[in-house]
Formats: C-alpha cells, structure tokens, sequence
C-alpha cells in the first residue's frame, strides 16, 4: 500500500556564500575551500578581537547581494543601519552577528518572487567561525565571509516541492557568479502541520537531498506526535531523524541594537540601475534564444545555457563559425577536454579567437577533425592561434601509400575483414590516420582503403 503524503506549510531560510575575494568587513581572503589548514586566513576583525574595528563593508559583496535581489524580483531598499544580533556562541567571540536583518534593520530587498515562491526579504550578513562542539575546536577561516540570507513565506507543502524550487536557486544564483556553489548552501526549514503543530525550525540543512530527507521526517513526527511548543531541531542525517536542540528563540533574545562602527549602508539609484542593466539573461532565456537565434537542439541548447562561461563563450565563436557546427566542438570535445583536466572553463585559458580559428580550418578542409581535436588537446593551459602547416592531404598518392604501408603491416586484420569482421575495417582505418598523422581526409582515404582492400 503507498504511504500517504503528509503535507504542510514550509517556510526557508537560506544562507548563500557569496562569490567574493575578501571577506565583509577586512581584507582576509574569502576562501570557502574544505581542507584548508584551521585559523591560517583569519586577523584581528574576523576573530573579534578586542579593539579592533571593522572596515566599510566590501563593496563586490554588497554589489552580489543587490544582483541577487534583483533576481529574486525584490524591491531593494536605499538606507540600511547595520545591525549587532547577539548570542554567545563559541564561533562568535565578540558576542553578535553583523547583519542587515530582525529589530530596528531594513532588509537589503523585500516582497519579491522567485519561480513562483514569495520572497518575504533578503539580507546580507557576516557568517560566524566553524565551531565543532565535540572537540571544542573554532576555525576562524570563515568568520566573516559575506553570506545572504534569503527567507521565503510559507509557501511550500512538500519536501519534493523545496528541492525542485531550490535547485532552480542555486542554478540561477551561480549563473549570476554571486554565489559560490562549492561552498554549497545552509538552510533553516521551518515547518508546521496547521491545526496539528506548531512551527518548527530545523537547522543548517547543508544539502538539498537532505532537506527533503529533513522535511519527509519532520512531517512524519509532527502527524504522529503532535507539538504545540515552537523549538528549534536539528538534523541528524546519519541517523535520519530530527532531535531538540532548544526552544525557538524571540527576537528579544538577540538583542537587536545599531552597530556604532558601521555608518549606515546606502544605495543611490543610479548604483541599482547599473546592475540591473547588466545582468545577464536568465539560463531559461538563453536556453530559448540558443533554440531560437542559433538552431540548436534542445539538448545542446540545455547543455551550453546550464554555464553562464560555457554559453559565453560559444556565443563569442559563434560570431565568427556557424553555430550548429560550432556547437557539438563546445558541448563535446571543448568538455571533453576540460573534463580530462579537471577544471572549468573559467580556470584555463582557452581564447574564443583560437578555437573559432580551428573550427575555421575544420569547415575548410584545412585541417581534419582528428588533428582539429589533437590540437585542442595541446591547449592546457593556454590556447595559442592554430597554424596549418599540417594541413590535410588530399593526394591520392600519397593516401595510397599510407594504404599499402597498413595492409602490410596488419595481414590479420586485413584476414578478419575479408572474413566480414567489420569492427576490422575500423581498426584499418584507425591505422591509416595514425601514419598520416591525423591528416588524411578521412572520406576519401576510406574509399581507397575499402578499393585496396577488394583487391586483396
């Protein structure tokens, strides 16, 4: 018998790791990378020590926070007071959060929507250390990494239906480049059976498989055991279960005050503006302008618009190369390669005007699609422009004796054909690119080899 689904409401709060190269509030590296070695990014300001001051705040993070509220179709607000929330944790050692959010703050943007879920804000704020309770140990690397927030209304009524709306986020945010996505997401899930329970927060779900994990269980105990204290839980994803961590705080908890050191952060228009103008397509829009203005299929067109890198740089090759024989080169042999070095497109430096030149020399019979690809290969790290010295041969003679150097090499092979074995023809084929180098037209070097071959 199918178990029956539990619905409910759910609300998010989800914490993204901007994309920036310092820290909100000093000049420490904003690394977000696991395995660093502990408190090796860390100064006086990020640790919280005392007297020191907190510079402005960066400006490339505040810059990220307004495009994503953009994104998210909110109202961004001009005049926001920096705001002390405070609790005494061990990841914040001078006892408060930095933050644009709760008592006496304005959020950075309000009321908007995002895939069909209301935004209710979205704010920027400081992240505190990683603290690991079972040792006691504090890494201080990532105290102070800018971090936005973003809380949606209680929209949801499924697990399934957060995961396919967050993935959605993540997609658009990272395409934006405003977000780190290797960092990964935090995500608070509050949830409440109406006339059932009362709402409960659970904590720091770091990924969307295990939110939906999180959600199906909450739902699950909150129909079988009722609750009518709101509290704040955590996930145990080993376990699979949920378990108390401490009543839901109020904002008098915090003790919500202006920050002193921090003048007011305030946003002409003028700066709104010009970030709104240059944001980039959504990846649904690309997607259909790749349909529509290249002739893609709809897979290659899925594909390229999944990377905001990738779809540039197409676009760039496709100025100068037809963009349906330019696309499978990107979408294939361009990730192919990538993929055997282990990087993105972002961390080697392949120029468009290379690669648009190669695919030149391919759609002209100047070079073969095998020493087009062998040259692609030779590009790590850096692209440089492709030369034809080794063009393609199209002489018959010299095809010819490319040919009979083969055959005699491979009487087995040659044995194997004639007895039908056609995987046979290929290996023979094979042989013949590989002594001319990757160079011979492969059309007519084939049609030689399969007249030498009927002469046998």
């Amino acid at each position: 018998m199918k178990q029956k689904l539990v619905q409910g409401m759910i609300g998010l709060e989800i914490h993204c790791y901007l994309n920036t190269r310092e820290k909100l509030f000093c000049t420490c590296i904003a690394s977000r990378e696991r395995g660093l070695a502990p408190n090796t990014l860390i100064c006086p300001t990020c640790t919280g020590q005392p007297g020191a001051k907190p510079r402005a705040p960066n400006l490339e993070a505040v810059r990220k926070a307004v495009q994503i509220a953009l994104v998210l179709g909110c109202t961004v607000n001009a005049r926001m007071p920096w705001i002390r929330k405070h609790y005494a944790w061990p990841d914040l050692p001078k006892g408060y959060q930095m933050t644009l959010s709760g008592t006496g703050a304005t959020p950075l943007g309000v009321k908007g929507t995002f895939q069909g879920i209301e935004i209710s804000e979205m704010h920027l704020e400081e992240d505190p250390a990683s603290w690991e309770p079972t040792t006691g140990n504090v890494d201080y690397n990532r105290s102070g990494l800018p971090l936005v927030e973003i809380v949606t209304a209680p929209d949801f009524s499924t697990g399934e239906e957060v995961q396919a709306w967050l993935g959605k986020l993540v997609h658009h945010l990272t395409y934006l480049k405003a977000i780190d996505a290797n960092a990964g997401i935090k995500v608070d899930v509050n949830i409440n059976i109406p006339g059932v329970s009362k709402r409960v927060e659970i904590k720091n779900v770091n990924s969307i498989d295990e939110i939906g994990k999180a959600i199906a269980f909450e739902f699950e105990r909150q129909a079988r055991e009722g609750g009518n204290v709101e509290e704040t839980r955590r996930w145990d994803a080993v376990k699979g279960k949920t378990s108390v961590m401490r009543s839901k705080e109020t904002a008098a908890d915090y003790r919500f005050i202006a920050d002193p050191d921090i003048p007011v952060l305030e946003l002409v228009s003028s700066f709104v503006h010009d970030i709104r103008t240059a944001l980039p397509a959504s990846p649904d829009a690309t997607r259909a302008k790749l349909v529509k203005q290249y002739k893609l299929s709809s897979s290659d067109a899925q594909l390229l618009a999944s990377d905001i890198d990738l779809v540039t740089f197409f676009e760039q090759v496709a100025q100068e190369v037809d963009g349906a024989f330019a696309a499978p080169w990107v979408t294939v042999e361009l990730l192919r390669f990538l993929n055997y070095h282990k990087v993105s497109l972002e961390k080697v430096n392949i120029q468009p005007a290379h690669f648009s030149a190669l695919l030149q020399f391919v759609q002209r019979g100047k070079l073969t699609p095998l020493k087009a690809k062998e040259i692609l290969n030779s590009w790590y790290p850096q692209s440089s422009m492709p030369s034809v010295a080794e063009s393609t041969i199209r002489d018959e003679k010299q095809l010819l004796s490319f040919i009979t150097s083969v055959l005699h090499a491979h009487p087995k092979a040659v044995s194997d054909y004639k007895a039908g074995e056609v995987k046979a023809l290929d290996f023979l084929m094979g042989a013949v690119m590989k002594a001319s180098a990757k160079r011979a037209d492969y059309t007519l070097a084939r049609k030689l080899l399969l007249q030498a071959l009927s002469k046998v």
